[in-house]
């Protein structure tokens, strides 16, 4: 995973947990926040600890799954998948 291809991800998104950009990407989860928190560094993309409630993108978190990202900077105009 690249810094653009985590950027994408999460832009496309809007917002997703820890756990499923290590599924997407296939990596494990203690190297993607090194790698967000250049993002978060330009005030492209914040790192929310969830407590469980609703984000608006499911229902709900399962137990364990606390560290989101969350992106604030500009959309793409282009979806990719």
């Amino acid at each position: 995973m690249t810094l653009t291809e985590l950027k994408e991800y999460v832009q496309a998104r809007r917002i997703v947990s820890e756990r499923e950009v290590s599924l997407h990407f296939r990596i494990e989860e203690s190297a993607i926040e090194p790698m967000a928190r250049r993002w978060v560094e330009k005030g492209l993309m914040a790192i929310v600890d969830m407590d469980g409630t609703k984000c608006g993108g499911c229902t709900a978190c399962a137990d364990g799954i606390k560290r989101h990202y969350e992106w604030l900077g500009p959309q793409s105009v282009m979806f990719k998948k």
